[in-house]
């Protein structure tokens, strides 16, 4: 098992001792400041409180060592002691920018590699500010600063765990540079694992009375996971958006005069721009946020297997340490409703398939969420790789799809074949739509047998006649965000 010693304590040391935590092998640290040897202690990690350069403390059969401390002069000493002491092992060092050249010079004749304080803190710093996604994030600081009011972050409504994730770390950034902020979602969290994961995790996103919120009361107004106000969620079309952080190709051309807009379809999920922000920030995310935003990011890219880009799985690497895995378990094993098995089992019913495309009528609808997750379980179907679930409820008609293999563009195939009678949109392999009743002003919305057999022609008919000229997936470099030309 390999054996390190980290001596003295350096930002470089103690960046290391938090990285390897969790890796295999032993860690041990021999250092005179107090307050850290505390710290260490309490995350279990074998610490001595002690004069560094004392080699009596070192443990034996070490096979690696970091040398630094923030004293010049002690990091010297310390490394000479390494030198005469300890053989065999790999020597690391930590050259600072307060050590002149001599005593940078006896560092590096001690140690089998150095690493320049200087350099490192460059490199911190051209992470955090430099490059697209460096000015981006420098840029929405900037802009969350000059707020003069509270800012209001809106998911759209029903929002699913990235929309919730995203939501909340966008509000929990505003408040880091002292931006009072609060998360609002209008509808219902109505899935079980939704609700499983707001519950187990007291997650404080704030359910909005669209009657009594004025969006002049606040300071900005944010949407993640969404582009446009009054678009599936509870805001006035006409509303000011001041923040757009999303993932889903914009349906129009979205203006960016005076506001901050980050849209990156090229990225699976929101909660990973979110959490590329405090990457590159050297935020540590909070373990409710932080385990939240994992599974924002596993459930839009169904795993790391539905269009998952490179920053998806840096994301959730950089999220990893902070997680709460056992409330993770617990939110991803809920029992299937008695509602989705009813649902699932009119959509199998009520099937048809014309060339491996799967579309079906549920009719009437208690939760909306259940199309969702039969779309899912069909899609599971012999020689079946697009499902189109649809149903009605409360004068609307909602419309889920899922589709695998690359085929069409799921999410252009539902504009095309929706926007004109309602709304809709999504990604390649996931998209929903909404159709108001109010199209069909000769029929009794509560008589099934006449609304059925239409709401079929309709959706269904739009649908499979789109697919005859059905757009194809788009590819999008990773990590790109997408600008616009003004409205």
């Amino acid at each position: 098992m390999h054996r390190r010693l980290v001596l003295g304590r350096s930002p470089v040391g103690t960046e290391l001792v938090e990285a390897m935590e969790d890796d295999l092998g032993e860690l041990y640290v021999v250092t005179n400041n107090t307050g850290w040897v505390t710290t260490l202690r309490d995350a279990g990690i074998s610490a001595v409180e002690g004069d560094p350069t004392d080699s009596t403390l070192y443990p034996s059969d070490i096979d690696s060592v970091i040398v630094g401390d923030t004293d010049p002069d002690l990091a010297v000493q310390i490394a000479h002691t390494v030198c005469d002491t300890i053989d065999g092992a790999f020597v690391f060092g930590v050259v600072t920018p307060e050590m002149d050249l001599d005593q940078r010079k006896a560092i590096d004749s001690c140690t089998d590699e150095t690493m320049d304080m200087s350099a490192y803190i460059a490199t911190r710093i051209l992470d955090a500010a430099a490059g697209p996604g460096g000015q981006t994030v420098v840029e929405l600081l900037l802009r969350l600063r000059q707020l003069d009011g509270p800012l209001a972050v809106v998911a759209h409504d029903n929002p699913d765990p990235d929309a919730i994730a995203s939501a909340l770390a966008l509000a929990y950034l505003a408040e880091y540079v002292g931006v009072p902020a609060t998360a609002y979602y209008g509808g219902e969290i109505s899935h079980q694992e939704n609700r499983a994961l707001v519950n187990l995790l007291e997650l404080p996103i704030t359910r909005v009375d669209p009657t009594t919120f004025d969006p002049a009361d606040f300071g900005a107004i944010a949407l993640v996971d969404h582009a446009r106000a009054g678009i599936n969620d509870f805001l006035p079309i006409d509303t000011a958006v001041s923040f757009v952080i999303d993932h889903h190709p914009p349906r129009v051309p979205l203006s960016q005069s005076g506001r901050f807009v980050d849209i990156r379809p090229a990225i699976g999920s929101t909660s990973t721009i979110l959490a590329e922000y405090y990457r590159r920030l050297g935020i540590e995310p909070t373990e409710q946020l932080a385990t939240a935003l994992v599974y924002g990011i596993r459930t839009d890219t169904n795993d790391f297997v539905r269009e998952v880009a490179t920053a998806d799985f840096e994301a959730a690497a950089f999220l990893r340490p902070y997680t709460d895995h056992d409330v993770l378990d617990q939110v991803e094993t809920p029992s299937l409703s008695a509602e989705v098995l009813s649902v699932t089992a009119r959509a199998i019913r009520n099937r048809e398939v014309k060339d491996g495309v799967l579309a079906t009528g549920v009719g009437s609808l208690r939760d909306r969420d259940t199309l969702s997750q039969a779309a899912d379980l069909l899609l599971n179907m012999e020689d079946v790789d697009t499902t189109v679930v649809y149903g009605y409820m409360d004068g609307t008609v909602y419309v889920s799809g899922r589709a695998r293999g690359g085929m069409i563009d799921l999410g252009e195939t539902f504009r095309e074949a929706f926007d004109q009678i309602g709304d809709a949109g999504g990604h390649a392999d996931m998209a929903g739509g909404q159709l108001s009743l109010g199209i069909l002003e000769d029929i009794d919305p509560d008589s099934s047998d006449d609304l059925d057999p239409i709401v079929r022609d309709i959706v269904a008919g739009r649908f499979f006649e789109t697919l005859r000229s059905a757009p194809t997936a788009p590819t999008y470099t990773a990590g790109q965000t997408v600008e616009f030309p003004e409205d």
